[in-house]
């Protein structure tokens, strides 16, 4: 990994991009030897293309070769819509997609308001500098994914530590442990779940039948497990790393502060400037293809930059700068395909409510003197370890 990757890989990616939007690397920012696509274009392509394989039997097979693993290997864990192909990826992504209707989504939005006043009223009571991200990015979607799994706040055990030590830079050993109990945790829910069904999504999904067909019990596990720690990483993501990019852009926060119609917009700029999501899951060819007019051949593992193509001054002008009345439309920050994030809709909603309720209830916060961001080190999510702010009250 390039020195000082982690705290700012764009100009990394930069360079990579100038070079070539699709370069083959001795070893990518993944981690394993293999393919690393930059340019937008080229982007879009390969997250549309039907030969580039996510199937975890398919990923494992070549990472092999090069004596690398995926982070995540437990078939417990991996057996979702994410790792899978059609017709697999179709059946199990249709059997969860009713719980994600935009009408199921615009439901949630007076809680979701709820839990936010809440956590700010929790933010107002401690007063002065306080860890945004502690206090207020990571509990107000962990909260919300939780209650739309059904998880009780005395059952949650300790899912966040075991889902950064499957997702951060820990040793094989660590990752082992934590996907053990990651494992044990969901089965107890699931088991818990089908003996006393509730109106939450794991009821819904232990119950969900697509003619005929269910999900297996490994599937519902993985499943709940890809909905569990997508639904609440990326949101904390999107609202730190949204945050500390008005810090270095001023002008832009003054505008939000001035025009809060702005918010919805601004999300999508913050989605593409600094998007929580660095690159997309694995793929792996299954025939020769061409992209900018590289050809990678089959039985090759491609690695798919989100940040990189969301930077791309041939798509974006003036590509590094944060304008939040950018048309950002057309940014991969969710992907892009079969595979678009399926839970996009709800994680704009959740971060739309905390901006707004943020700029209403603290006008002049301001980031702390204190504060150092400090980036959490992970090949596949991007996002601060904390970020401390002045409410200004």
């Amino acid at each position: 990994m390039a020195e000082g990757f982690h705290d700012d890989p764009h100009p990394h990616y930069a360079a990579w991009r100038s070079e070539s939007p699709v370069l083959r690397m001795d070893r990518t920012p993944g981690g394993t030897p293999g393919w690393l696509i930059t340019g937008y274009h080229e982007v879009r392509a390969a997250l549309a293309d039907p030969t580039l394989s996510k199937a975890s039997g398919n990923v494992e097979e070549v990472l092999a070769r090069y004596g690398s693993r995926p982070l995540i290997t437990a078939p417990w864990l991996v057996q979702n819509m994410i790792n899978s192909d059609p017709p697999d990826h179709t059946r199990l992504r249709r059997l969860a997609a009713a719980a994600f209707t935009p009408k199921a989504i615009d439901a949630l939005r007076p809680r979701i308001e709820e839990i936010t006043a809440h956590l700010l009223d929790g933010l107002a009571r401690d007063g002065g500098v306080v860890d945004l991200m502690a206090g207020f990015a990571a509990p107000l979607p962990i909260t919300v994914i939780c209650e739309i799994l059904g998880i009780a706040h005395d059952e949650r055990g300790d899912f966040q530590s075991w889902t950064r030590a499957l997702i951060g830079h820990s040793p094989a050993e660590a990752r082992a442990a934590a996907s053990a109990s990651m494992v044990e945790f969901l089965s107890a829910l699931v088991a818990a779940k089908r003996a006393a069904p509730g109106q939450d999504m794991l009821s819904a999904l232990i119950q969900a039948r697509d003619e005929g067909d269910a999900l297996t019990e490994r599937e519902l596990i993985a499943t709940a497990f890809l909905l569990l720690v997508a639904g609440y990483e990326t949101t904390v993501n999107l609202i730190g790393n949204g945050l500390n990019a008005l810090f270095h852009h001023p002008g832009q926060l003054a505008a939000l502060r001035a025009d809060p119609s702005l918010i919805p917009g601004a999300v999508e700029e913050f989605l593409r400037f600094d998007g929580p999501v660095t690159q997309a899951s694995l793929r792996v060819t299954t025939e020769p293809v061409t992209y900018g007019g590289v050809e990678i051949p089959a039985g090759e593992v491609v690695q798919v930059s989100f940040l990189a193509a969301n930077r791309d001054p041939a798509r974006f002008p003036s590509p590094d700068t944060l304008d939040i009345r950018r048309p950002a439309a057309g940014h991969v920050a969710f992907g892009h395909g079969i595979h678009y994030c399926l839970g996009a809709p709800l994680a704009r909603m959740e971060a739309e409510v905390a901006f707004t309720a943020l700029l209403a209830r603290f006008p002049a916060f301001s980031r702390a003197p204190r504060d150092v961001p400090e980036w959490a080190p992970s090949d596949r999510l991007r996002g601060l370890r904390a970020l401390w702010i002045d409410l200004g009250t």
